[in-house]
């Protein structure tokens, strides 16, 4: 087999059940489809169930939809509900769904919106559906990190929501280092849980999505000029998440990104995160913090 891994090494889905989040557009909606179309079924997790509904007739196969707030814990927990009555089994939750440099603002709980939506709202809603991938062989919780959990990045217990200081990017470094302190000490404790359930993290490295649309003006603008040269198309953006979440060779706790210069573009290998994303002492802090701020117990 290559080792320039694309869509087509994704094995036949037929079968399980995936649960995408914001996969109405962008890299959730290219994850949807090709699971879609190795025969999965899909369910799109996303606050606009009519872009949803539209997102899934694109995405073809068994694709269906979920009502999913992630910036609000009440949404969360009915979708929870709502998946853990329609699927007795879930294979795949895919923590896709993310917003970017917004200014400063609160989710309906009182979170800062880039914390709460990107970590927060995906610890919960991984928290609540968990024991339906237990039982289930080879299940796996792929959560989307990004290049972000590099710059400016640090997890600022002391002021977490932003509220004394507050930077879009250091908030969105924050909230993508979150990310993977929770992949990394999830797949901890699933290890020692006994099941063959697995955390996986994957980053897109640079690509053309609506993802950016909150940066400053600045940025908008040269992102625009420059994204022929320093971007790829989400259907490549949206490759290591599908290798997380597909290849058979993936171990828990790995990372996955592009194989190109600075993990910008290419296709999808094994990668490594900063070093402070593997301090065990503040992935277990995290977690901690974690629990208290939305009150999810996980049965591991």
């Amino acid at each position: 087999m290559s080792t320039r891994w694309t869509e087509q090494h994704v094995p036949d889905q037929r079968g399980r059940v995936a649960v995408v989040t914001g996969a109405n557009t962008g890299l959730g909606l290219e994850t949807a489809r090709v699971l879609a179309a190795r025969g999965a079924t899909v369910v799109l997790a996303v606050r606009d169930p009519a872009k949803g509904r539209a997102a899934a007739a694109r995405a073809g196969g068994d694709a269906r939809v979920q009502e999913l707030d992630l910036t609000s814990l009440e949404s969360v927990r009915a979708a929870a509900a709502a998946l853990r009555e329609a699927h007795p089994r879930i294979d795949l939750l895919v923590n896709n769904a993310g917003v970017m440099y917004t200014p400063r603002s609160t989710t309906r709980d009182g979170f800062e919106l880039q914390l709460g939506t990107n970590h927060l709202g995906h610890f919960a809603l991984t928290g609540l559906l968990l024991d339906r991938l237990l039982p289930v062989p080879g299940s796996r919780v792929v959560t989307v990190s990004s290049v972000g959990h590099r710059i400016r990045a640090a997890i600022r217990f002391d002021d977490l929501q932003g509220e004394r200081s507050y930077s879009r990017v250091g908030a969105y470094g924050q909230s993508k280092l979150a990310n993977l302190m929770f992949t990394y000490e999830l797949q901890r404790r699933l290890a020692a849980h006994g099941t063959t359930t697995v955390a996986v993290a994957a980053h897109p490295g640079a690509s053309s999505t609506e993802l950016a649309r909150n940066a400053p003006a600045a940025v908008r603008f040269a992102a625009d000029r420059l994204a022929p040269l320093l971007t790829q198309p989400a259907a490549a953006g949206a490759l290591p998440t599908l290798r997380a979440a597909t290849d058979p060779a993936v171990l828990g706790g790995q990372y996955y990104g592009p194989d190109g210069p600075g993990e910008v573009r290419g296709h999808p290998v094994v990668v490594t995160s900063s070093p402070q994303s593997y301090d065990l002492g503040l992935q277990q802090r995290l977690w901690t913090v974690s629990e208290e701020l939305t009150g999810v117990r996980f049965p591991v």
